[in-house]
């Protein structure tokens, strides 16, 4: 009688977890709860622009807008190198992942905008 009730409680779990993971894919919610997923989350919702010597830098080693959105998706914040507490506009280093390990981004996000300040490879 138990196996039966843990059985049914189980098949039950399983069809409302798809349910449910089909559910908040069509409305493609966020889970950003991490440190480092809130703020590539603050930064990405932000209007984004780039300084001078990014986009030099961008095209002296031939990285586009697409692979600056991946760092700013899957990277890494840096809280040692960042500068959180600066006014107006909080600094943050993001490492990028994967094949991207090897740029950074200096960015500087505002009220209403992100600017790519620096970017650097290793």
């Amino acid at each position: 009688m138990l196996i039966k009730r843990i059985g049914y409680y189980l098949v039950g779990l399983s069809i409302g977890c798809v349910g449910v993971y089909f559910f908040w894919q069509k409305k493609k919610a966020t889970f950003d709860y991490g440190m480092d997923a809130r703020t590539l989350k603050s930064i990405r919702i932000k209007d984004r622009m780039y300084s001078k010597d990014a986009e030099s830098a961008m095209y002296k080693f031939n990285i586009d807008t697409l692979n600056i959105s991946t760092i700013l998706y899957t990277g890494d914040v840096d809280f040692g190198k960042s500068n959180q507490r600066k006014e107006p506009c909080a600094e943050y280093y993001i490492t990028g992942t994967k094949e991207l390990e090897n740029v950074s981004l200096l960015v500087k996000r505002c009220d209403s905008t992100s600017t790519i300040e620096q970017v650097f490879i290793e």
